[in-house]
């Protein structure tokens, strides 16, 4: 019982974890981090629409007037995306319906 006590004093959560490798909120570091996280899911989101739309990326890139490598690099989290791609992919892409949240 005591190792398991133990063991739990180590464990750190997710934020502190990225703190102590990014830097706090606010810091270029973190920023950059938090840029590419964003990216990343952003990406996942895209890849699983169009897999639920039963689309290849070639399928995706041809109705939206885009090529399969920038679909890829964008599923990925490997390239920056403007708004009005986001919305080309989902809206005219896809046939989702995109909404944005500020808090």
């Amino acid at each position: 019982m005591r190792k398991k006590i133990e063991k739990t004093k180590n464990l750190t959560s997710f934020d502190e974890h990225l703190t102590k490798r990014y830097g706090k909120i606010g810091t270029k570091k973190r920023t950059e981090f938090e840029i590419k996280a964003k990216a990343f899911a952003i990406g996942e989101i895209i890849k699983e629409e169009r897999k639920l739309s039963h689309m290849t990326q070639e399928q995706l890139a041809e109705k939206t007037g885009t090529r399969k490598s920038f679909i890829s690099r964008i599923e990925k989290g490997h390239s920056d995306i403007q708004l009005s791609t986001l919305y080309r992919l989902l809206e005219i892409g896809l046939g989702k319906t995109v909404s944005l949240t500020i808090s």
